[in-house]
Parts: structure tokens; sequence; C-alpha cells
């Protein structure tokens, strides 16, 4: 269990605030759990079916409606008469065309087995005390909190694509993007404990489906349709990659052939390396291909030399062209990168849009009508809840001297370096530009002259005669950053502080990577990539918001919180250091790939300036194998800093903050058993015992906010809007906190939750933290050290030399897979573990909710 609330803040001005929760309550009464085993692995869509078969076909014992998983658990408000403890149920599924369950001389239909059996009471009535304040989470709050969500998702399970518990529909709306994807408009819907009452959260969802249809225009929107049908053939089959590709792709895609008579559902293995005319096999001791055997069953292909595709299992091959793709197949795999934008514009709504799609949503989800909502005793408000919130006093931000306002009071969470001078402003006087791109000699001379007017205006002195070096973007090119890194050496007998080099044109991932990676692991240099089609042209603006990113790289601090902003801070008797943490997971369908962790701490007393140390370890898990080390590197490098930098007498810090990303609200405790005695460890072993505090900082949520009396530009909640009160927890203390001015559509709180402050205490210091993201000119929508962790282990991918860092996309066994990863990922240099090498641009957009556990 995490800390007890001690109180509300109260520190702000008062908000109203429509948030997209439903207010419900449930009667006390006893649930019957039943174990569903069926001894056939089927799908959840296949057990639902079977399931609602079941309770029509036996309804003499199935008075009232049961609520299933979709998998192995059902729920029911009365014993049900089985006879026994368990009882095997067998029923025939009607065609879904509608026509005769057995044709006449064919097979007899199917016959699906159900066994239910009887597994637990649940007692709901803890939920409720729970609720009420009266008693702490355990499983049997969990278990009760999984039956009620597990009712509201019957209807929609039944009705819509599902997805854990999201739902879709291409009614809602849907878009194709290109890729062979679609996206579809849904909704997501969770029943969470409030502060007594239930909340029935819902917000609108975006999956990507499989485009439907047939195959081939599939395949030809894949491309997309830079290669038309006529000319597939001959693509795939000068291109081995490309073909791989599109099979992995469509693997595991369900499809039929309605041109044969057994139009039944087929999953996808792969396509074949050759067309339909090309492929052979035995018929009747003769050989055929594949096209001419079709052609007998009357069946003329239009593209015979197009290639067929491999059905598992059995290994069939059919022709892609004849083969039918059914709507509301979800994708699980990757975005494609540049599917992002279109991603983000169809799931990008503005409060008021977003709330008015929930509340029509609600009437799709049936939550009035619904016989299971019913049965099981739940009654929703129809009506979205609205509440009370604060905004917190904006933190003021300190520049350096010769400013012309030193001290900056942000508006809309967000200013600009006009006429201001940086904190720390360092000196580079070794510096190199390497062009990969196609921009000309006169062009590179105006670039160098904005970039070096705009490093100057943040108080960065910076050499105007540096080296510039053409380089090509097929090359090697390490060799060529370290060729043109040799002759600085030669001029200056120093090696360079930085390199900025201009990207190819297409922004090549591979040419990024071996550039960081050269940087950041091989030399200790600090490298700034330029996009040419941002750098050429730019205003000063720009280059200072560059210099930026530059100045923290190689040393420097861009600014500060005022003193009397983060009273927490500027006590130099209690000194604080704060921390943050995440892991992060491989993409989905990447099997074998490691999970890369990071931490990363403060080294100032304002906690503006960060260190890092990074890992990896066994991919998808979630708790931090190697924390204690990773501690321990970050509090050496903060006490050294304070004592060298900062002239403490005393470096050790009195109180550790640690901000802990990515752990859902079901890890908690685990957190709590696992990693806060690795982090007192680390402190142990430092000879230091600061007093702890752990904060859990959730930002995959779907709490939303809508305005009521105040709003920003863009019509979300002004930046520092805080709620710790209505949609909180009962008896924990969290809070969500938007600590960022909305940039596109609705923005999202963050949560959190906290231990041995009162609520102004870490709310006024999480707002404060969120004003420090060095690279940035606006509040941010997480605190900056849990900004800084998503990014070093987003980098984690960088320690691979280049010719290994491909294998993070290769489809390798779990066994071994981890260890091979790990004797090839290098530690950073050196050079860079001083300083922030991770600064770089990122687009997230949170409210974030804390919890401090």
């Amino acid at each position: 269990m995490g800390v007890k609330r001690p109180g509300v803040g109260s520190v702000g001005r008062s908000i109203d605030i429509q948030v997209n929760c439903y207010k419900a309550e449930a009667i006390d009464i006893p649930v019957y759990q039943y174990d569903a085993i069926d001894p056939d692995s089927m799908p959840s869509r296949v057990n639902m079916e079977i399931f609602r078969q079941v309770q029509q076909d036996y309804a003499n014992i199935f008075h009232k409606v049961l609520a299933y998983d979709g998998k192995k658990i059902a729920y029911a408000t009365y014993q049900v008469p089985m006879g026994s403890t368990s009882r095997t149920f067998e029923v025939t599924l009607a065609p879904k065309n509608g026509g005769a369950t057995q044709k006449p001389g064919g097979r007899p239909p199917r016959v699906y087995k159900l066994k239910l059996s009887e597994a637990a009471i649940i007692n709901t009535e803890v939920l409720r005390r729970y609720i009420a304040g009266s008693q702490s989470m355990n499983d049997a709050v969990s278990t009760s909190l999984a039956a009620f969500n597990t009712v509201l998702r019957m209807v929609p399970n039944l009705e819509c694509v599902h997805n854990v518990r999201s739902f879709f529909n291409r009614n809602f709306g849907f878009e194709g993007i290109g890729g062979g994807i679609e996206l579809w408009r849904g909704f997501f819907q969770s029943m969470r404990p409030g502060p007594g009452y239930l909340l029935l959260n819902v917000d609108i969802a975006t999956c990507m489906m499989y485009r439907p249809g047939n195959l081939l225009e599939v395949c030809v929107d894949f491309f997309d349709n830079n290669v038309p049908a006529r000319n597939l053939a001959n693509y795939l089959a000068n291109s081995d990659r490309e073909r791989i590709r599109l099979g992995k792709f469509l693997s595991n895609l369900a499809v039929t052939v309605p041109a044969t008579t057994k139009n039944k559902r087929r999953v996808i293995k792969g396509v074949a390396p050759r067309g339909a005319d090309q492929i052979t096999f035995d018929q009747d001791g003769k050989k055929t291909t594949v096209a001419k055997y079709f052609q007998q069953l009357g069946i003329r292909l239009q593209h015979p030399n197009l290639h067929c595709v491999e059905f598992r299992p059995g290994g069939a091959l059919v022709p892609l062209e004849l083969c039918q793709v059914q709507p509301g197949q979800i994708m699980r795999k990757q975005l494609p990168s540049d599917k992002t934008s279109k991603m983000v514009s169809f799931s990008t709504l503005k409060p008021p849009q977003r709330f008015q799609l929930i509340e029509n949503g609600a009437q799709n989800l049936q939550y009035g009508q619904s016989e299971y909502i019913r049965s099981f005793g739940l009654n929703i408000n129809p009506t979205l809840m609205s509440l009370k919130g604060r905004i917190l006093p904006t933190p003021k931000l300190q520049y350096g001297p010769g400013s012309k306002e030193p001290v900056v009071v942000p508006r809309f969470g967000a200013w600009n370096m006009a006429e201001k001078k940086l904190v720390r402003p360092m000196t580079v006087d070794r510096w190199l530009l390497v062009n990969l791109s196609r921009i000309f000699e006169r062009d590179l001379q105006n670039i160098v002259r904005n970039l070096i007017q705009g490093f100057e205006s943040t108080g960065i002195t910076i050499n105007h005669s540096p080296l510039i070096k053409p380089g090509d973007p097929q090359g090697n090119i390490p060799q060529i950053l370290k060729s043109a890194g040799m002759e600085v050496f030669k001029q200056r007998g120093q090696p360079p502080q930085l390199i900025v080099i201009i990207m190819p044109d297409d922004g090549n991932a591979a040419v990024y990577s071996a550039i960081k990676h050269f940087g950041d692991i091989v030399v200790g240099v600090a490298t700034q990539c330029l996009r040419p089609q941002k750098c050429r042209g730019a205003n000063i603006q720009y280059w200072a918001n560059v210099a930026l990113k530059v100045n923290v790289k190689i040393g420097g601090i861009n600014c500060t919180p005022e003193r009397r902003a983060v009273p927490i801070l500027s006590d130099p008797a209690n000194a604080t250091i704060i921390m943050g943490a995440d892991v992060q997971h491989p993409a989905p369908g990447a099997e074998g790939r490691p999970s890369f962790t990071a931490v990363v701490g403060s080294v100032d007393q304002m906690a503006s300036k960060y260190v890092a140390a990074n890992a990896l370890q066994v991919g998808r898990q979630e708790l931090i194998d190697d924390l204690k080390t990773m501690v321990k590197d970050v509090l050496k490098l903060h006490m050294e800093y304070r004592v060298h930098q900062e002239k403490a007498k005393n470096p050790a810090p009195r109180k550790l903050i640690f901000f802990r990303d990515g752990v859902s609200e079901g890890q908690f405790e685990q957190v709590l058993r696992h990693e806060l005695p690795l982090i007192r460890d680390a402190c142990k072993e430092m000879k230091i015992q600061p007093q702890i505090t752990l904060c859990v900082v959730i930002k995959r949520h779907h709490i939303r906010f809508n305005p009521i009396t105040e709003a920003d530009r863009s019509q979300n909640c002004p930046a520092g809007t805080v709620v710790d009160t209505g949609i909180t927890s009962p008896v924990e203390f969290d809070f969500y906190l938007q600590s960022h001015g909305g940039l596109l559509g609705t923005s999202r709180p963050s949560h959190y939750a906290e231990n041995k402050f009162n609520a102004d205490t870490m709310q006024s210091l999480s707002f404060a933290l969120c004003h420090v993201y060095a690279r940035a000119t606006r509040s941010v929508s997480i605190p900056a050290p849990v900004y800084y962790a998503d990014i070093v282990c987003a980098r984690g991918k960088h320690h691979f030399p280049p010719e290994f860092a491909g294998r993070l996309s290769d489809d390798v066994s779990e066994a071994g897979s981890v260890e091979s990863f790990r004797s090839q990922f290098m530690p950073l240099h050196e050079g860079q573990k001083k300083m922030m090498y991770f600064s770089v641009s990122s687009d997230f957009i949170y409210i974030f909710r804390l919890n401090w556990i």
C-alpha cells in the first residue's frame, strides 16, 4: 500500500473542470466466480460466441446472464445450478452467413465444449470499505474490481473489436493512412475506485487495423501505391528484402479465399519467394503449378506471376490476389515512423470535441440499458463528473547575468530566449561542422554565421572559424567523423569539443545511430545533429534553441528555478538530490530483444543539471535489476559535483526524491519490495542516510480534463492545473497535475503519489521540475528527471556497435539472447559521464498522475 493521504493542497486559484469519469455505485452482493475451461485454445471472439450460445441453449440453468472475460473466468450473481461443482456443456455455433448448420451430405457441425468449475465467492463489500477509506487495497478489492470491469465489457466485447480495455468499431470513425493500415476510433473504459464511490473512466482510443478488402489491394497500399498491382510481381521478385518486409507485415493476418468452396479463415505465415505460375507441386502423380491448379477449378488468375502467400499450419500456398482480408483485425506491430504524423492527426482532439465523443460513446456502450450491468447491481450516473481543481502559481525561473529579464515568469506554460543569457554558458573553442546533406557551400557559410549569432545571443562564447567538411551519407560515418576530428586535433592540439552534423535529407536513422555511438561511446565528444530542412534559413530563435541543447551537452546550465520558488531545493542545510528512473521495452513483436533501463540524477543544488547511468536487462521485465549500481553511480557524481563545483563542505544529500516512471498501479507493491531496498542499499554502501521519497509517475492513464471556467489558447486547462480530490485514490496520497500548456489536442495530466511531504510541497516541486527540461522554453508534461530517464532508455540502442545494432530488429529466440546483447553493450565514454549528452528534442504531452509510495 502507498502512503496515506495527509490532506489536500490549498495553494493556487480555483478552476472548475469536467473530467471523463462517471460516478458509479455497486450493491453489496456476493459474486460467484467460475473457471471457464476449454480443452482447445480458441480466440477470444470465438470463446465469447461459445459462452453466449451455452447460455442460450441451457437457459434452464442460466436464468440470469453471466459475465465472461473471453478467456478463463466467468462471474454470476447466483450459484449456477450445475448439480455439482463443475459441468461440461456442449454447443454448436450457427454459420455467420445465416445458412444451414449442416449442408446435405456434408460434415456435421463442430461441437464445442465448455467446462465451468466453481472457483470462489467474491465478497464485494470489501470494495465498498476500500472506497470509504476504511481499509487498504488488497487482492479481494482487486478481484471485485476485475469482476465489475468484466461486467462492463460484456456488451462491447460481443459487438465490437476489442483490445484489453478498449473497443473499436469502423462506424465510430476510421481513416486509411497507407502502409496497408487503417486507424479506427474507439473507446477505453475502466472501473476504478474513487473517494467514496466508484469511477467509470471513459476515453477515446485509437487502434491500428489492417486495411480490409482484397489482399492484392492491401499489398499495393502497403507500398503506399508506389508499386501498381501490375508491377508488384516484378518488384517483389527483384527485392527479397521488400518481399520479406511485406511478409512480416502480413504474418498472422487472417484471410478468407472466397473463390474456393472452403471459405474459412486462414492465417498467413509469409510471402512465398515465387509467383503462382512458378510454384509447382504433385497432383495425381503429375507436376503442376499453383496457377494451373486454380485454372482447373475455373479460377483464372489476373496476375499469374504474382506471389503466393503461405498459410500456417500446413504451409498451403494460395495466390494473394484470391485472398480477402476481413475488417476488424488489429495490427499488433509497431507503427511505421513515416505514419506517426497521420496517427497524431487522427488522434488529436480538442477537449470539447473529445468530451462530446465520450458522451456519445457512453450511449454506444449501453451503460443504462445493459442487462449485464443491471444484473450485477451496478448503477452508473449518466452525467460526466465536474469538480474543483487548482491552478498552481507558476514557478519563477532564474537566468544568467546580462539578461534583460533575469527572472522569468512563464505565461501559458511558455517563455522565450529573447535577450536572456544562460546561467552558466560554456565556451566552444574547438568545433567542426560535417555536412551529410545536399546543402551548398554558400548556404553552409550562412548556417555557420547564423549558428554563431544564435549561440552568442545566449551568452555562449564560440569560435568563429570552425572546420567545415563534406561527408557521404552512404560512407563510413565513424571514419568520416574521426578524420574530421583529427584535422581539428592537428590544428589546435586538442580534440574537438563539439561536432555539428547536418543530416542527410532523408533523416537516415542508421546514420544518426552511428553518429551517437561515435560521439557518446567511442570518443566522448558532444554531437549535435541538424535537419537540413530546418537549419537552412533558420532564424535566431531556432539557433538559440539549438544552443540550449549544446550548452548542457558540454557542461553548462541553462536556467534554474528561482530559489524562493522551491524552498525544498534551496535549503543548504538539507541538500536534496532528485532522481528519475525508467524502463523501455522492445517494440511489439520484437521477441528476444532486451529492455533498456536508466537512472538520472541531479548534481547541482537547484536540480537543473543531471547525469545518467543505464543498462539492459531481460526484455519486458519492469523491475530494474541493476538499480543499486546505477543509483550509486549517480550519487558519486552528485557528491563530486557538489564538492568541486559548488564547494559544499558536506556533499551528502539529506533527502532523495526518486521519481519512477513506467510502473502500473498493480506493480506498486513490487516496486516497494524490490526497488526501494536497492535504493537504500546503494545509499548505505555510499555511507549516506538520506530520507527517501519514492514517487511513481503514471503517464499512460486515461484521465482527461475539460476546463469549464478557465482555458488556455488550445482550450485545455492552464499549465499548473492540479486535482487531488474527486478522482483520486480513496486512501493513498496521489494527485493529477497538468504541468504544460496544450500543444495539439487534449492535454493529459500525469498522476503522482508521495511520501513525507504535504500536498502543496510535492505538487509545487513537481510543477517546478517540469520547467527545468534543459532544451525547452516551455514547461514539459512530466518532471525533467523522468523525461531524461525516458530519453536515456531510448538511447540505449546507440551503445551497440553499428554493425551489431541491426540485430535489435532481428527475430532471435529469448534463450541466450540477452547475454549476447549484454556482451556487445558498450559503456558510456568517460568524457560523457558528467555531461547531459541526452539533451535532445522530444514531443511528449501528458497530464501526469503521481503516486507516492
